[in-house]
């Protein structure tokens, strides 16, 4: 019989018994967080990482402190890359191809959040540019390399329920910036982007999922103002009743993309979004805060998307 993980669950614990050895996975943010446990899971149970970082001496001194027993070789292959820059994107991805090492998993990981209205270096908004677009053409370029069965987990969040992706005003030009409605966006478009690549990979034993990995405290929160905090917990007050935000601990939040990726059958979480190690049921009542609006699962929206970020970036892909 099969194990039942959920919320509380870590991802040593999802792990369990499984043996990831002859496995090549990719993780970007491997710095902080979420990242730095993802990755030191999966080398704990046999798997080659490689995760990338914009700051690669940060995330050297990151994975060193998560592997105490090899602190001057942390066992993580590191690519500098920087998401809110496409030709960093674009390099990180060439040289990738270049070494022409497969992969047998890919977690989009890396992110910001509600952090204050700016752009990236190409002028797109910066939590969309960096959180969606960024990986929109890094996942896409990295597709050669992918073995037959391997799974694509993108991060997302139940931010995606504050709001749809905007097809019209992406960057805010024409809306009033609010950091957590742009956050909202870009959460939403990391759904919808697992829903599209799904749907062109499953024919080939390539399946796409997003996760919420859960409330924690992480550097992700590093922009979150006095006023943005109380916004949060007043709408967690507001759609639950309760008094306090209950925050997951770091292994905690990484056990879903673990068991996304790893553990769960891979027709039941492709196109799909899982949150607490299971995959996530359609609500579409504005007062939960569990579950995925069926805007983020439309795959003629997700579509529409794919072809808004190809004509955004300047660049086709035919995966």
């Amino acid at each position: 019989m099969a194990k039942t993980f959920g919320a509380e669950s870590t991802a040593d614990e999802v792990l369990e018994g499984i043996n990831l050895s002859g496995k090549r996975v990719l993780v970007t943010g491997v710095s902080a967080g979420l990242g730095v446990e993802t990755a030191r899971a999966l080398v704990s149970h046999g798997a080659t990482v490689v995760g990338t970082a914009r700051d690669l001496t940060k995330a050297r001194r990151a994975l060193a402190d998560a592997f105490p027993g090899k602190p001057n070789n942390p066992p993580v292959d590191l690519v500098e890359m920087d998401l809110a820059s496409l030709s960093s994107v674009r390099k990180a991805a060439s040289d990738l191809l270049a070494r022409a090492q497969r992969f047998d998993a890919i977690i989009a990981n890396a992110g910001v959040m509600a952090c204050p209205q700016g752009k990236t270096q190409d002028g797109f908004e910066t939590q969309f540019g960096t959180n969606h677009i960024g990986h929109f053409v890094f996942v896409n370029r990295l597709i050669p390399l992918l073995n037959q069965g391997a799974r694509i987990v993108t991060l997302s969040s139940a931010g995606h329920q504050r709001s749809d992706v905007d097809l019209d005003d992406p960057n805010f030009e024409r809306t009033p910036y609010q950091p957590f409605t742009a956050y909202g966006r870009s959460k939403t478009a990391n759904i919808l982007y697992a829903v599209a690549l799904d749907s062109r990979l499953k024919g080939r034993g390539v399946r796409a999922t997003s996760v919420h990995p859960g409330g924690i405290q992480t550097e992700l929160g590093r922009h979150l103002t006095p006023e943005l905090i109380e916004q949060m917990r007043a709408r967690f007050r507001t759609m639950t009743g309760k008094s306090t935000l209950r925050f997951k601990s770091v292994p905690q939040g990484s056990a879903t993309s673990v068991w996304s990726g790893f553990v769960a059958s891979a027709d039941a979480v492709g196109a799909h979004y899982c949150e607490d190690c299971h995959v996530a049921d359609v609500i579409d009542d504005p007062n939960s805060r569990v579950g995925v609006r069926s805007y983020a699962l439309d795959l003629a929206h997700a579509n529409d998307l794919w072809r808004k970020s190809e004509e955004m970036v300047g660049e086709r892909f035919t995966v």
